[in-house]
């Protein structure tokens, strides 16, 4: 029950009783399913912010059964596989999520850090593309997110373009200083000074 998306394979007859008697229940006590299912992914939300990651995927399954176009369910779900090390499947949950809110910036901060994450495992430079690509498209509908512009600074750095690196980290620093990764500042000022002298 705790299987993204309950597992997305074919279901048992028991399985499927379940599923009626729990739409039945959910239509009698919400106004609608869209609001059912936004019930159930606000508490998977809670669930996952205190840890409890079984609890917070069985949560995000019943809110994705009540309405897929819900971007939620898979979102949280992309989360829960990426804080378990299961990136390739945390990547492949958050497109899906976004292939029902394709203006989400914050997830698609989300996306592309996971697939930078995943490029630093596996070198890939599709990964470290896609990741460019889908940070750039953040930008086009948030451009207060420190986390974009700090993400976008490590895949510019990763490609070896130090200038925009810097540029990303500078807007990154004056939206957000505390977004700023101190670690990643010293590895850049290795490659590169900064060219506007504040980190020294």
């Amino acid at each position: 029950m705790t299987a993204p998306l309950f597992g997305e394979q074919g279901k048992s007859t028991a399985h499927i009783s379940w599923e009626v008697r729990f739409l039945s229940e959910c239509d009698q006590n919400f106004a609608n399913r869209t609001e059912a299912s936004q019930f159930f992914s606000s508490r998977a939300w809670e669930y996952l912010t205190e840890g409890q990651l079984d609890t917070a995927a069985y949560r995000f399954n019943l809110a994705w059964l009540l309405n897929d176009k819900n971007a939620d369910p898979y979102w949280g779900l992309g989360v829960i596989c990426y804080q378990q090390n299961k990136t390739a499947e945390s990547i492949r949950l958050l497109k899906k999520g976004l292939e029902v809110a394709d203006t989400n910036a914050v997830l698609m901060t989300d996306l592309a850090t996971v697939e930078l994450k995943h490029y630093k495992e596996t070198k890939d430079k599709e990964l470290l593309e896609d990741a460019l690509l889908v940070l750039n498209k953040a930008l086009q509908y948030d451009m207060t997110n420190a986390n974009t512009f700090m993400r976008l600074s490590w895949a510019t750095f990763a490609k070896g373009d130090y200038t925009a690196s810097w540029e990303n980290l500078h807007k990154a620093r004056s939206l957000d200083l505390s977004a700023v990764d101190l670690a990643f500042v010293q590895e850049l000022r290795e490659k590169m000074a900064d060219p506007k002298g504040f980190f020294k």
